[in-house]
């Protein structure tokens, strides 16, 4: 189905944002693994967490929605699979990362896969790191990649993992960890991207009673062919047990992005509530980045305000911190004046695409003016109207809609938003721009 603009009116007013799908996950995941009922408010029901939902009742945890909340009745970290078939977890990259490592807990084999899309994201890293802890994990495929065949059996003991490529394989290995056998002990190497994931990893652990350490040491001979003088982040793990608890899901700084993005394209002011000053995403950046590129914010306890008028200049970004940022901010840089650099995305490349040659591909087709590199672009502002295409990439899709502020867009396979954002076209109507599928 194509994604196009209906209508533009008023461009403004009051939002809410919807809840976070980094804490969605994770809380439905611990609620999961706790020992007895926890009841989770403002739950994101998006594809990707359905797919977490789904594989933690295929492994034995007894999930209800109410009207109210989603109720969990825990497992204790005692998993069951109750199928011998494969769990299907759709699109999910995040499902498929942060379960790899929690399926050992399982007592009988567990077998994770997914769609197409899915069977091609790197799993090969994971699987090495966990063999150390006595994990068992194996591409059926040979490949590194899913369909991953999980054995029974987490020893614990001490692992390290290279920071460089994906958070959610670093939040895989804590999340479990207090279950195992002996506890674990986590070296993650350098470079150590989009570590404010594992800070959410980190604080949601915290709230379902789990204690992790956390500690550094500069390590001053050759550590990575890169680096001479390096840090060495490291997590200890005792074995513990997660406690079930009531837990409210905040605003996600992703989705809201694009709310935000639109009122500084457009011009206007948005109140958009559901953000918390002081959380722990890393895409809070957004706010830094809207503030450099002319916008007025003000962010209050739990919400921001936006001002524009509409008159955006480029900057230069690194996101390495915040790589689901990429793509609304190259649509932000195309619909600015002068040139925008973006760096630090190479782990963007693993995403549901490849994140930084999809953007570049689809910008060219709307005639702006960029240069690819291997960590991110450059982008000039000035696009045309025309027809792109999401390629299957939620993001892709919500970000390009809003060159239809300004120009004709339409978005083929635009009806991919569902993964992580259900009421995108409600939510972006409530300020005014109307979307349609047609």
């Amino acid at each position: 189905m194509k994604l196009k603009v209906k209508n533009i009116s008023n461009i403004g007013g009051v939002v809410k944002a919807p809840p976070s799908k980094s804490y969605s996950h994770r809380a439905v995941i611990l609620a999961s693994l706790a020992n007895g009922t926890s009841k989770l408010y403002d739950m994101l029901y998006s594809e990707d967490t359905l797919a977490s939902i789904n594989v933690c009742r295929s492994l034995g945890a007894k999930i209800t929605k109410t009207d109210e909340c989603l109720d969990v009745v825990g497992t204790g970290g005692k998993l069951h699979n109750s199928s011998t078939n494969p769990i299907d977890l759709a699109n999910s990259g995040t499902t498929l990362r942060l379960m790899t490592s929690v399926s050992a807990l399982s007592d009988n084999d567990v077998i994770l896969t997914g769609d197409e899309s899915l069977q091609t994201r790197p799993m090969g890293l994971l699987m090495e790191s966990v063999k150390s802890l006595g994990v068992t994990a194996e591409s059926l495929k040979d490949n590194g990649k899913a369909p991953i065949l999980i054995k029974p059996g987490y020893a614990g003991g001490e692992t390290n993992i290279s920071g460089s490529v994906s958070s959610q394989y670093i939040s895989s290995i804590l999340i479990s960890s207090p279950l195992s056998d002996e506890g674990v002990t986590l070296f993650v190497l350098p470079e150590f991207k989009s570590r404010p994931y594992v800070d959410m990893t980190l604080d949601i652990m915290k709230k379902f009673g789990v204690k992790v350490l956390k500690g550094f040491y500069i390590k001053h001979d050759d550590c990575t062919k890169e680096h001479k003088n390096c840090r060495i982040d490291e997590f200890k793990v005792k074995k513990q047990s997660y406690i079930p608890c009531d837990y409210t899901v905040e605003g996600d700084y992703s989705s809201a992005s694009y709310l935000l993005a639109a009122i500084a394209i457009n011009g206007g002011h948005a109140k958009v509530l559901n953000l918390f000053k002081n959380s722990k995403q890393g895409d809070k950046l957004i706010l830094e980045i809207l503030e450099k590129m002319g916008a007025d914010i003000t962010v209050h306890d739990d919400f921001v305000e936006i001002s524009s008028d509409g008159n955006l200049k480029g900057i230069d970004i690194n996101l390495s911190n915040a790589p689901d940022l990429l793509i609304t901010v190259a649509v932000l840089a195309a619909m600015a004046d002068g040139t925008t650099n973006i760096t630090g995305v190479n782990h963007a490349r693993v995403k549901e695409t490849d994140r930084i040659d999809t953007t570049c591909r689809q910008l060219e087709k709307l005639n702006c003016k960029l240069e690819e590199f291997e960590d991110g672009m450059s982008i000039t502002g000035g696009v045309t109207g025309g027809v792109v295409d999401s390629c299957g990439d939620h993001r892709l899709a919500m970000a390009f809609s809003l060159i239809g502020l300004k120009h004709d867009i339409e978005i083929d396979n635009g009806e991919v938003f569902d993964v992580s954002f259900p009421n995108f076209i409600e939510a972006m109507a409530e300020i005014g721009l109307e979307l349609e599928l047609v």
